[in-house]
């Protein structure tokens, strides 16, 4: 005997259950909606994996660029600071050396073009700004599926279970509740599955994409301020 069938005979030994057991329901349930159970079961392992996860990942970049602007904006030479910093694993640091990265080869140029360089550098910016908010989003793609699938994929196997519920009901030639209840119990139980995976998914989706949208911002706001200072420099030679 399993576990989880001993589990789901323990309530039994002292008398007829008076709560429902998930894991009775489950054991009980057709294949197809044991199924759809254990798919949802994994979807909602996974979907609390990123919420914890993320939520780790997030706090430290915001953490590691605001350091590293505070100590960025303190530094005399941006160049000498950025080579002696080296690179660094942190979306500001990356927009930083693509604007310097541009910087150095409009340099280059004899005749330099203020104008054509200014758009230049901008581009450059706001396409790294770009590029590490769709990094940073690019597991949240789950939630939003899970958030958004779930609820028609429990539905999927609830409404399976009803019908093997009426199926039984002709088999047996008996419409008492007793013989459809514990079909039409298991059934829900996938519906309420598919809630229990979509609900946290769709919280956590909408938290972490404003947490984004956040960041962008704040990382758009230092490549403007950083745009700002490279076109004095332009000014002045």
């Amino acid at each position: 005997m399993t576990i989880l069938s001993l589990l789901a005979a323990a309530p039994v030994l002292g008398g007829a259950p008076d709560h429902l057991d998930p894991v009775k329901l489950f054991l009980d349930a057709d294949i197809v909606v044991q199924l759809v159970m254990a798919g949802l079961l994994l979807a909602s392992v996974w979907v609390w994996t990123i919420i914890v996860s993320f939520s780790f990942r997030l706090a430290a970049v915001k953490r590691r660029c605001g350091r590293f602007e505070d100590e960025f904006w303190r530094a005399n030479d941006f160049d000498v600071f950025m080579k002696e910093t080296g690179r660094q694993d942190i979306p500001s640091a990356r927009i930083a050396a693509a604007a310097m990265a541009e910087w150095r080869s409009s340099a280059r140029i004899k005749t330099i073009d203020r104008d054509g360089t200014r758009q230049r550098l901008a581009g450059a910016m706001e396409s790294q700004v770009a590029q590490e908010a769709d990094t940073l989003a690019e597991r949240l793609n789950f939630l939003a599926t899970v958030g958004s699938v779930a609820p028609f994929v429990g539905l999927f196997g609830t409404v399976w279970g009803i019908m093997n519920s009426f199926f039984q009901i002709g088999a047996q030639q008996n419409s008492s509740l007793a013989v459809v209840a514990p079909g039409i119990s298991e059934a829900l139980f996938a519906t309420a599955i598919g809630l229990f995976a979509a609900i946290p998914a769709v919280i956590a989706y909408n938290r972490f994409s404003h947490g984004v949208n956040s960041l962008e911002s704040k990382l758009q706001r230092f490549a403007d301020r950083f745009h700002a200072s490279l076109s004095r420099e332009l000014e002045r030679g």
